[in-house]
Protein backbone atom coordinates (compact mmCIF):
# COMPACT_ATOMS: atom_id res chain seq x y z
CA UNK A 1 0.00 0.00 0.00
CA UNK A 2 1.03 3.60 -0.59
CA UNK A 3 0.08 6.60 1.52
CA UNK A 4 -2.53 9.22 0.65
CA UNK A 5 -0.11 11.96 -0.40
CA UNK A 6 1.85 9.67 -2.70
CA UNK A 7 -1.36 8.42 -4.29
CA UNK A 8 -2.60 11.96 -4.92
CA UNK A 9 0.79 13.06 -6.29
CA UNK A 10 0.94 10.11 -8.69
CA UNK A 11 -2.57 10.77 -9.96
CA UNK A 12 -1.93 14.47 -10.53
CA UNK A 13 1.45 13.91 -12.16
CA UNK A 14 -0.21 11.66 -14.75
CA UNK A 15 -2.75 14.27 -15.87
CA UNK A 16 -2.59 17.20 -18.28
CA UNK A 17 -5.09 19.99 -19.02
CA UNK A 18 -7.68 19.32 -21.70
CA UNK A 19 -8.15 21.59 -24.74
CA UNK A 20 -9.30 25.21 -24.89
CA UNK A 21 -12.35 26.95 -26.30
CA UNK A 22 -13.79 30.45 -26.60
CA UNK A 23 -17.08 31.14 -24.83
CA UNK A 24 -19.29 34.23 -24.54
CA UNK A 25 -18.48 36.09 -21.36
CA UNK A 26 -22.01 35.65 -20.01
CA UNK A 27 -21.48 31.87 -20.10
CA UNK A 28 -18.05 31.93 -18.43
CA UNK A 29 -19.20 31.51 -14.82
CA UNK A 30 -17.05 28.88 -13.08
CA UNK A 31 -15.05 28.25 -16.24
CA UNK A 32 -11.27 28.18 -15.91
CA UNK A 33 -9.34 30.83 -17.83
CA UNK A 34 -6.87 29.49 -20.37
CA UNK A 35 -5.42 32.91 -21.22
CA UNK A 36 -4.71 35.93 -19.02
CA UNK A 37 -7.33 38.69 -19.15
CA UNK A 38 -5.78 42.07 -19.92
CA UNK A 39 -7.61 45.37 -20.07
CA UNK A 40 -8.58 46.48 -23.57
CA UNK A 41 -9.61 49.91 -22.24
CA UNK A 42 -8.88 52.03 -19.20
CA UNK A 43 -11.48 52.16 -16.46
CA UNK A 44 -12.75 54.76 -16.15
CA UNK A 45 -11.83 55.78 -19.71
CA UNK A 46 -11.45 59.44 -18.66
CA UNK A 47 -11.72 61.57 -15.53
CA UNK A 48 -15.38 61.30 -14.49
CA UNK A 49 -17.58 62.84 -11.85
CA UNK A 50 -18.43 60.65 -8.86
CA UNK A 51 -21.32 62.93 -7.84
CA UNK A 52 -24.00 65.20 -9.20
CA UNK A 53 -22.68 68.76 -9.15
CA UNK A 54 -20.38 71.04 -11.10
CA UNK A 55 -16.95 70.75 -12.67
CA UNK A 56 -14.87 73.63 -11.34
CA UNK A 57 -11.33 74.86 -10.86
CA UNK A 58 -10.56 74.32 -7.17
CA UNK A 59 -8.72 77.63 -7.03
CA UNK A 60 -12.03 79.38 -7.86
CA UNK A 61 -14.38 77.24 -5.76
CA UNK A 62 -13.98 78.82 -2.34
CA UNK A 63 -16.84 79.55 0.01
CA UNK A 64 -18.67 82.74 -1.02
CA UNK A 65 -17.36 82.79 -4.60
CA UNK A 66 -19.79 83.07 -7.49
CA UNK A 67 -19.18 81.01 -10.66
CA UNK A 68 -20.71 81.35 -14.11
CA UNK A 69 -22.29 78.14 -15.41
CA UNK A 70 -21.29 77.79 -19.08
CA UNK A 71 -22.87 74.44 -19.94
CA UNK A 72 -24.05 71.01 -18.96
CA UNK A 73 -22.74 67.47 -19.59
CA UNK A 74 -24.65 64.32 -18.77
CA UNK A 75 -23.15 60.81 -18.87
CA UNK A 76 -22.43 59.90 -22.47
CA UNK A 77 -22.60 63.51 -23.64
CA UNK A 78 -19.29 65.25 -22.82
CA UNK A 79 -18.96 69.03 -22.72
CA UNK A 80 -17.14 70.09 -25.87
CA UNK A 81 -15.29 73.10 -24.49
CA UNK A 82 -13.01 73.76 -21.54
CA UNK A 83 -13.28 75.58 -18.24
CA UNK A 84 -11.79 79.00 -17.72
CA UNK A 85 -11.34 81.06 -14.55
CA UNK A 86 -14.57 81.62 -12.64
CA UNK A 87 -16.53 79.11 -14.70
CA UNK A 88 -18.42 75.89 -13.92
CA UNK A 89 -20.07 73.12 -15.95
CA UNK A 90 -23.12 71.26 -14.65
CA UNK A 91 -22.30 67.52 -14.36
CA UNK A 92 -24.00 64.33 -13.24
CA UNK A 93 -22.59 61.09 -11.86
CA UNK A 94 -20.55 59.45 -14.60
CA UNK A 95 -20.11 62.61 -16.69
CA UNK A 96 -16.66 63.24 -18.16
CA UNK A 97 -14.85 66.13 -16.46
CA UNK A 98 -14.16 68.84 -19.06
CA UNK A 99 -10.69 70.15 -19.75
CA UNK A 100 -9.65 72.73 -17.19
CA UNK A 101 -11.73 71.25 -14.37
CA UNK A 102 -9.87 69.74 -11.41
CA UNK A 103 -12.63 69.22 -8.82
CA UNK A 104 -16.35 68.50 -8.46
CA UNK A 105 -18.41 70.89 -6.41
CA UNK A 106 -21.41 68.84 -5.28
CA UNK A 107 -24.80 70.44 -5.83
CA UNK A 108 -25.59 70.40 -2.08
CA UNK A 109 -22.76 72.92 -1.58
CA UNK A 110 -24.17 75.51 -3.97
CA UNK A 111 -27.04 77.96 -4.18
CA UNK A 112 -28.33 79.37 -7.46
CA UNK A 113 -27.63 82.99 -8.35
CA UNK A 114 -28.29 84.96 -11.49
CA UNK A 115 -26.28 83.37 -14.31
CA UNK A 116 -24.62 80.75 -12.15
CA UNK A 117 -24.02 79.44 -8.64
CA UNK A 118 -22.57 80.55 -5.32
CA UNK A 119 -20.17 78.22 -3.52
CA UNK A 120 -21.23 77.47 0.07
CA UNK A 121 -18.33 75.15 0.96
CA UNK A 122 -14.77 75.25 -0.34
CA UNK A 123 -13.74 72.25 -2.45
CA UNK A 124 -10.28 70.65 -2.66
CA UNK A 125 -8.38 69.66 -5.81
CA UNK A 126 -9.48 66.24 -7.22
CA UNK A 127 -12.48 66.08 -4.87
CA UNK A 128 -15.20 63.72 -6.19
CA UNK A 129 -13.28 62.92 -9.38
CA UNK A 130 -12.63 59.34 -10.45
CA UNK A 131 -9.36 59.61 -12.32
CA UNK A 132 -8.82 57.98 -15.70
CA UNK A 133 -7.52 54.42 -15.15
CA UNK A 134 -8.19 54.63 -11.39
CA UNK A 135 -9.57 51.08 -11.48
CA UNK A 136 -7.28 49.74 -14.20
CA UNK A 137 -5.25 51.09 -17.10
CA UNK A 138 -5.14 49.95 -20.71
CA UNK A 139 -3.09 46.74 -20.88
CA UNK A 140 -3.22 45.93 -17.16
CA UNK A 141 -3.25 42.21 -16.34
CA UNK A 142 -6.50 41.64 -14.48
CA UNK A 143 -7.05 37.88 -14.18
CA UNK A 144 -4.47 35.12 -14.55
CA UNK A 145 -4.90 31.93 -16.54
CA UNK A 146 -5.94 29.07 -14.27
CA UNK A 147 -8.49 31.13 -12.36
CA UNK A 148 -12.03 29.79 -12.06
CA UNK A 149 -14.32 32.66 -13.03
CA UNK A 150 -16.64 34.14 -10.44
CA UNK A 151 -19.57 36.47 -11.09
CA UNK A 152 -17.30 39.29 -9.89
CA UNK A 153 -14.64 38.28 -12.41
CA UNK A 154 -17.22 38.39 -15.19
CA UNK A 155 -18.11 41.96 -14.24
CA UNK A 156 -14.44 42.95 -14.26
CA UNK A 157 -13.81 41.28 -17.61
CA UNK A 158 -16.82 42.99 -19.15
CA UNK A 159 -15.57 46.37 -17.92
CA UNK A 160 -12.24 45.55 -19.58
CA UNK A 161 -14.17 45.30 -22.89
CA UNK A 162 -13.99 41.54 -23.47
CA UNK A 163 -17.12 40.02 -25.05
CA UNK A 164 -15.72 36.49 -24.77
CA UNK A 165 -12.88 34.65 -23.03
CA UNK A 166 -10.56 31.72 -23.70
CA UNK A 167 -11.26 28.92 -21.23
CA UNK A 168 -10.28 25.31 -20.79
CA UNK A 169 -12.85 22.82 -21.94
CA UNK A 170 -14.78 21.05 -19.23
CA UNK A 171 -13.20 17.65 -18.60
CA UNK A 172 -15.50 14.89 -19.86
CA UNK A 173 -15.82 12.29 -17.14
CA UNK A 174 -17.38 8.88 -17.77
CA UNK A 175 -18.88 7.25 -14.66
CA UNK A 176 -19.32 3.49 -14.45
CA UNK A 177 -20.88 1.65 -11.52
CA UNK A 178 -20.57 -2.13 -11.28
CA UNK A 179 -22.38 -4.88 -9.42
CA UNK A 180 -25.17 -7.39 -10.05
CA UNK A 181 -27.08 -5.97 -7.10
CA UNK A 182 -27.43 -2.29 -8.11
CA UNK A 183 -30.48 -0.57 -9.61
CA UNK A 184 -31.06 3.03 -10.63
CA UNK A 185 -32.92 5.31 -8.21
CA UNK A 186 -36.65 4.76 -8.74
CA UNK A 187 -36.33 1.29 -10.24
CA UNK A 188 -37.83 -1.80 -8.68
CA UNK A 189 -35.21 -3.56 -6.58
CA UNK A 190 -34.52 -7.17 -7.44
CA UNK A 191 -33.85 -9.92 -4.90
CA UNK A 192 -30.81 -8.89 -2.87
CA UNK A 193 -30.70 -5.56 -4.69
CA UNK A 194 -29.67 -2.07 -3.54
CA UNK A 195 -30.03 1.37 -5.08
CA UNK A 196 -27.02 2.69 -7.01
CA UNK A 197 -26.36 6.00 -5.24
CA UNK A 198 -22.76 6.30 -6.43
CA UNK A 199 -23.33 7.20 -10.09
CA UNK A 200 -25.67 10.09 -9.31
CA UNK A 201 -23.54 11.32 -6.40
CA UNK A 202 -20.34 11.24 -8.43
CA UNK A 203 -21.99 12.91 -11.42
CA UNK A 204 -23.01 15.77 -9.11
CA UNK A 205 -19.49 15.91 -7.70
CA UNK A 206 -17.94 16.04 -11.17
CA UNK A 207 -20.27 18.88 -12.17
CA UNK A 208 -19.50 20.76 -8.94
CA UNK A 209 -15.78 20.47 -9.67
CA UNK A 210 -16.27 21.88 -13.18
CA UNK A 211 -16.39 18.67 -15.20
CA UNK A 212 -18.96 17.34 -17.64
CA UNK A 213 -20.25 13.97 -16.37
CA UNK A 214 -21.90 11.26 -18.39
CA UNK A 215 -23.13 8.14 -16.66
CA UNK A 216 -22.58 4.82 -18.41
CA UNK A 217 -25.01 1.89 -18.05
CA UNK A 218 -24.09 -0.11 -14.98
CA UNK A 219 -22.09 -3.28 -15.54
CA UNK A 220 -22.74 -6.51 -13.68
CA UNK A 221 -20.16 -8.66 -11.93
CA UNK A 222 -18.85 -9.94 -15.22
CA UNK A 223 -15.50 -9.15 -16.84
CA UNK A 224 -17.04 -8.98 -20.32
CA UNK A 225 -19.67 -6.46 -19.18
CA UNK A 226 -17.04 -4.33 -17.44
CA UNK A 227 -14.82 -4.46 -20.53
CA UNK A 228 -17.71 -3.46 -22.82
CA UNK A 229 -18.73 -0.59 -20.56
CA UNK A 230 -15.14 0.67 -20.34
CA UNK A 231 -14.97 0.59 -24.13
CA UNK A 232 -17.95 2.97 -24.24
CA UNK A 233 -15.89 5.46 -22.23
CA UNK A 234 -13.14 5.83 -24.82
CA UNK A 235 -12.69 9.46 -25.71
CA UNK A 236 -13.44 10.65 -22.19
CA UNK A 237 -10.85 12.71 -20.36
CA UNK A 238 -11.27 10.48 -17.31
CA UNK A 239 -13.08 7.24 -16.51
CA UNK A 240 -14.32 6.92 -12.92
CA UNK A 241 -15.61 3.53 -11.80
CA UNK A 242 -17.11 2.34 -8.52
CA UNK A 243 -17.24 -1.17 -7.12
CA UNK A 244 -15.27 -4.29 -7.91
CA UNK A 245 -11.94 -2.83 -6.82
CA UNK A 246 -11.30 -5.03 -3.78
CA UNK A 247 -10.14 -8.66 -3.55
CA UNK A 248 -13.40 -10.61 -3.31
CA UNK A 249 -14.49 -13.27 -5.79
CA UNK A 250 -16.87 -10.78 -7.41
CA UNK A 251 -14.41 -7.86 -7.45
CA UNK A 252 -13.59 -8.05 -11.14
CA UNK A 253 -12.51 -4.50 -11.99
CA UNK A 254 -8.88 -5.45 -12.63
CA UNK A 255 -9.80 -8.25 -15.01
CA UNK A 256 -12.54 -6.32 -16.79
CA UNK A 257 -10.39 -3.24 -17.42
CA UNK A 258 -7.53 -5.53 -18.41
CA UNK A 259 -9.61 -6.70 -21.38
CA UNK A 260 -9.26 -3.13 -22.70
CA UNK A 261 -5.50 -2.93 -22.17
CA UNK A 262 -5.56 -1.33 -18.73
CA UNK A 263 -2.09 -0.35 -17.45
CA UNK A 264 -1.99 -0.25 -13.63
CA UNK A 265 -0.17 2.57 -11.86
CA UNK A 266 -1.11 1.65 -8.28
CA UNK A 267 -3.69 -0.21 -6.22
CA UNK A 268 -4.48 0.07 -2.50
CA UNK A 269 -3.91 3.09 -0.29
CA UNK A 270 -3.19 3.07 3.43
CA UNK A 271 -6.37 4.97 4.29
CA UNK A 272 -9.84 4.42 5.71
CA UNK A 273 -12.29 4.51 4.02
CA UNK A 274 -11.02 4.02 0.47
CA UNK A 275 -8.25 1.43 0.71
CA UNK A 276 -8.99 -0.49 -2.54
CA UNK A 277 -8.62 2.50 -4.92
CA UNK A 278 -7.07 1.77 -8.33
CA UNK A 279 -5.40 4.18 -10.74
CA UNK A 280 -4.04 3.56 -14.22
CA UNK A 281 -4.75 4.08 -17.92
CA UNK A 282 -6.51 2.59 -20.89
CA UNK A 283 -4.47 4.06 -23.71
CA UNK A 284 -4.54 7.84 -23.20
CA UNK A 285 -7.55 7.73 -20.89
CA UNK A 286 -6.80 7.85 -17.15
CA UNK A 287 -8.92 5.54 -15.01
CA UNK A 288 -9.77 6.14 -11.36
CA UNK A 289 -11.49 3.08 -9.85
CA UNK A 290 -13.16 3.97 -6.57
CA UNK A 291 -14.50 1.63 -3.90
CA UNK A 292 -18.16 0.65 -4.10
CA UNK A 293 -19.19 1.75 -0.62
CA UNK A 294 -20.71 5.23 -1.12
CA UNK A 295 -18.94 6.94 1.78
CA UNK A 296 -15.59 5.59 0.58
CA UNK A 297 -16.41 6.76 -2.95
CA UNK A 298 -17.26 10.23 -1.64
CA UNK A 299 -14.14 10.55 0.52
CA UNK A 300 -11.94 9.42 -2.38
CA UNK A 301 -13.77 11.93 -4.57
CA UNK A 302 -12.80 14.75 -2.21
CA UNK A 303 -9.21 13.60 -1.86
CA UNK A 304 -8.46 12.54 -5.45
CA UNK A 305 -11.22 13.28 -7.96
CA UNK A 306 -11.50 16.99 -7.12
CA UNK A 307 -7.75 17.67 -7.50
CA UNK A 308 -7.66 15.52 -10.67
CA UNK A 309 -10.43 17.59 -12.26
CA UNK A 310 -8.63 20.78 -11.28
CA UNK A 311 -5.56 19.63 -13.24
CA UNK A 312 -7.62 18.50 -16.24
CA UNK A 313 -9.46 21.84 -16.26
CA UNK A 314 -6.21 23.82 -16.25
CA UNK A 315 -6.79 25.17 -12.78
CA UNK A 316 -4.03 25.64 -10.25
CA UNK A 317 -4.08 22.38 -8.33
CA UNK A 318 -6.42 22.67 -5.38
CA UNK A 319 -5.40 20.00 -2.95
CA UNK A 320 -7.87 19.51 -0.10
CA UNK A 321 -7.57 22.42 2.30
CA UNK A 322 -6.76 21.30 5.83
CA UNK A 323 -7.76 23.45 8.78
CA UNK A 324 -7.62 22.94 12.53
CA UNK A 325 -10.48 22.42 14.95
CA UNK A 326 -11.00 21.49 18.58
CA UNK A 327 -12.15 17.94 19.19
CA UNK A 328 -15.43 17.31 20.96
CA UNK A 329 -15.30 13.92 22.65
CA UNK A 330 -12.49 11.39 22.92
CA UNK A 331 -10.84 9.12 20.34
CA UNK A 332 -8.73 6.02 20.84
CA UNK A 333 -5.36 5.51 19.12
CA UNK A 334 -5.31 5.11 15.33
CA UNK A 335 -3.82 2.15 13.47
CA UNK A 336 -1.53 2.00 10.40
CA UNK A 337 -4.01 3.65 8.02
CA UNK A 338 -4.76 7.36 7.57
CA UNK A 339 -8.32 7.78 8.78
CA UNK A 340 -11.04 10.19 7.62
CA UNK A 341 -13.90 10.41 10.10
CA UNK A 342 -17.25 11.94 9.23
CA UNK A 343 -18.04 14.64 11.76
CA UNK A 344 -20.38 17.43 12.73
CA UNK A 345 -18.85 20.90 12.68
CA UNK A 346 -19.80 24.11 14.42
CA UNK A 347 -18.22 27.45 15.25
CA UNK A 348 -17.77 28.22 18.94
CA UNK A 349 -15.75 30.73 20.90
CA UNK A 350 -13.67 31.86 17.92
CA UNK A 351 -12.89 28.50 16.36
CA UNK A 352 -14.20 25.32 14.77
CA UNK A 353 -15.35 22.46 16.97
CA UNK A 354 -15.60 19.01 15.40
CA UNK A 355 -17.56 16.03 16.74
CA UNK A 356 -17.01 12.67 14.99
CA UNK A 357 -20.03 10.43 14.54
CA UNK A 358 -19.98 7.36 16.73
CA UNK A 359 -20.64 5.07 13.75
CA UNK A 360 -18.25 5.38 10.80
CA UNK A 361 -19.53 2.57 8.56
CA UNK A 362 -18.53 3.38 4.96
CA UNK A 363 -21.97 2.38 3.64
CA UNK A 364 -23.91 4.81 5.88
CA UNK A 365 -25.01 7.93 4.01
CA UNK A 366 -27.05 9.57 6.77
CA UNK A 367 -24.01 10.58 8.85
CA UNK A 368 -22.22 11.67 5.68
CA UNK A 369 -25.08 13.97 4.68
CA UNK A 370 -25.09 15.45 8.21
CA UNK A 371 -21.32 15.96 8.23
CA UNK A 372 -19.69 19.35 7.98
CA UNK A 373 -16.14 18.02 7.88
CA UNK A 374 -13.83 15.07 7.52
CA UNK A 375 -11.53 14.68 10.52
CA UNK A 376 -8.10 13.46 9.39
CA UNK A 377 -6.10 11.15 11.66
CA UNK A 378 -2.53 10.32 10.64
CA UNK A 379 -1.33 6.72 10.92
CA UNK A 380 -0.49 5.61 14.46
CA UNK A 381 -1.82 8.81 16.01
CA UNK A 382 -2.15 8.37 19.80
CA UNK A 383 -5.51 8.66 21.51
CA UNK A 384 -7.08 12.11 21.63
CA UNK A 385 -8.96 13.85 24.42
CA UNK A 386 -11.69 16.48 24.40
CA UNK A 387 -10.24 19.87 23.38
CA UNK A 388 -7.25 18.49 21.45
CA UNK A 389 -6.56 20.19 18.14
CA UNK A 390 -7.12 18.06 15.04
CA UNK A 391 -6.99 18.48 11.25
CA UNK A 392 -10.21 18.75 9.25
CA UNK A 393 -11.39 19.23 5.68
CA UNK A 394 -14.56 21.31 5.62
CA UNK A 395 -17.17 19.85 3.29
CA UNK A 396 -19.04 22.08 0.88
CA UNK A 397 -20.22 19.46 -1.65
Amino acid sequence: MIDVEEARSRILAALRPVGQEIVPLALAYRRVLAVDVRARVAHPPADVSAMDGYAVRAADAVAGAQLRVIGEASAGHPFAGSLGPGEAVRLFTGSFVPAGGDAILIQENTVPVLGGIEVTETVAVARHIRKQGQDFALGDMLLAAGRRMTVRDIGLTAAANHPWVNVFQRPRVAILATGDEISLPGEMLGPGGIVNSNSTMLAAMVAAYGGEPFVLPAAGDDTDEIAAAADLARGADLLVTTGGASVGAHDLMHAGLGRQGFALDFWKIAMRPGKPLIFGRIGDMPVLALPGNPVAAYVCGVLYLGPALAVLAGQEVLRPVFETARLQGNLGPNDAREDYLRARLHWHDGGWVVEPFARQDSAMLTPLAASGALLRRPPFQPGLAEGDMVEIIRLDL
